[in-house]
């Protein structure tokens, strides 16, 4: 994942251009011949395409949208990898996974489709979508580079929500702590609430901001001023505390 957040970040540019950038890496990496990065809530898909190699995969990403199916769908609600290396086996009116998103697919030309949940938690974050024109399964190799991919899109999403508070592309992605000196103090202190690392401590405080819809650095001070404090818990943990106690 480092790896990949290295190499987008170097791209240099405007911040809003990385999700485009992964996409386009993970298609030259993947034998796919399709790649999208949508947004995601904990109802489905919220309706925003922040990446779409073609014309084709942004088609889908929405349709998956309209018809409220598909595995975008089935990804992010599950928590699971949905992988369909057959789209067609499946596809046919009244057996088909997912009927409506099925039949459109193949009529486009896919044939296989790979999704993969972007959460924290288990906060919705987004999904990132695989399609190819032939059948057939990714091998293990490259199910790790998809899944290595699918990290590095949560983390993209999560620092596009702050992407105005900080300076650094490069930094702010690929290094475990942010350069603020508070966002540094509140990652340590979820590290010692949650028994956790700080890459991750920082994901979670960055995972709560995007769900809040809060800035990392208002997150961050809660957490130092013990307004907030992160526990174990499924939902990432949020307990809200009152100073005067």
């Amino acid at each position: 994942m480092a790896e990949i957040l290295s190499v987008i970040a170097d791209g240099g540019g405007e911040q809003v251009a990385l999700p485009a950038r992964l996409g386009a890496e993970c298609l030259s990496a993947l034998p796919v011949t399709g790649v999208g990065v949508a947004l995601m809530t904990a109802d489905g898909p919220s309706g925003v395409v922040l990446a779409a190699t073609d014309r084709r995969a942004r088609q889908l990403e929405e349709l998956q949208f309209a018809l409220g199916e598909g595995p975008c769908v089935e990804a992010s609600g599950s928590g699971r990898p949905v992988l369909q290396p057959d789209l067609a086996a499946t596809g046919s009116a009244g057996s088909a996974r997912w009927p409506r998103f099925g039949a459109a697919a193949l009529d486009a030309g896919v044939h296989a489709i790979f999704a993969f949940p972007l959460r924290v938690g288990a906060i919705h974050v987004g999904v990132l979508d695989l399609y190819r024109d032939t059948p057939g399964p990714l091998a293990t190799l490259e199910l790790a580079d998809a899944l290595a991919f699918a990290d590095a899109a949560t983390v993209v999403i999560l620092h596009l929500q702050d992407h105005d508070e900080h300076g650094g592309v490069s930094a702010a992605l690929t290094g475990p702590i942010d350069s603020q000196a508070e966002v540094h103090q509140a990652t340590g202190m979820i590290t010692i609430q949650v028994g956790i690392s700080l890459a991750e401590a920082l994901l979670r405080l960055r995972a709560h901001a995007y769900a809040t819809g809060r800035t990392v650095s208002a997150v961050a001070a809660d957490v130092v001023n013990r307004r907030l404090y992160f526990d174990d818990s499924e939902l990432g943990a949020i307990t809200q505390r009152d100073d005067r106690s």
